[in-house]
């Protein structure tokens, strides 16, 4: 697991924890695509595609990963 990912893990769970984190907008569209939960999009990217878009082909292969081989490391909602 790379810098990137752990940090995106980390912001998933700050998200889900506290419904806010002080991450990049990169960090939190990946964080609501691993929750699953689009209502945690930052609010002005209103379509889901165009979210998965800005992540690029690098970022959303750590989506993709961190969902198949870490999703024990994500904390559920309180």
């Amino acid at each position: 697991m790379n810098e990137e990912m752990k940090r995106i893990i980390e912001v998933t769970n700050e998200l889900s924890q506290y419904d806010s984190t002080a991450g990049c907008t990169s960090e939190v569209i990946a964080a609501a695509f691993i929750l699953n939960d689009m209502d945690k999009l930052p609010g002005y990217y209103t379509d889901v595609t165009d979210a998965w878009e800005r992540l690029g082909s690098e970022w959303q292969g750590y989506v993709k990963q961190i969902k198949q081989d870490y999703c024990h490391l994500v904390q559920s909602a309180r």
